[in-house]
């Protein structure tokens, strides 16, 4: 009966670690939503590229 009590260890923190990855794709999901509506409205995120990257408007 000593057996029982690492396994039931083992399955709590199998239980931890999937509530731990729910919990950062529920953040993940909810940061890209935020992601999506702001550059609906027209404000979208910042790019921080390389200064040579980026184009200069010519004309």
């Amino acid at each position: 009966m000593d057996n029982a009590e690492p396994r039931k260890k083992k399955t709590d923190a199998a239980t931890l670690r999937r509530e731990r990855a729910a919990q950062k794709l529920r953040e993940n999901l909810t940061r890209r939503k935020q992601q999506s509506r702001a550059r609906r409205k027209g404000a979208a995120d910042e790019s921080d590229g390389l200064p040579a990257s980026r184009q200069k408007d010519e004309g």
